[in-house]
């Protein structure tokens, strides 16, 4: 089963949420927009169980921080 993936990032003056390249939240600061991101990667798993991951971009596109919830095997294969 492929993973959910939430992006945070910035998009205008905005943060967004986006669950597999749907919008789903907007917000006015980025704080919120991280809390909207991992709560709703951290639900598809608690919740569904179904494997997810939330990545926070940087205002400059780059991958601050992620978080993968449910079938990350770690250390990985190769």
């Amino acid at each position: 089963m492929a993973r959910i993936i939430y992006r945070v990032g910035p998009i205008g003056a905005d943060w967004t949420v986006m669950r597999d390249g749907v919008l789903q939240s907007k917000h006015l600061t980025k704080q919120p927009a991280v809390d909207a991101g991992s709560s709703g990667a951290r639900r598809e798993w608690e919740v569904y169980q179904r494997p997810s991951q939330c990545l926070i971009h940087r205002a400059d596109g780059t991958i601050e921080k992620e978080w993968t919830y449910g079938n990350d095997p770690y250390p990985p294969a190769g």
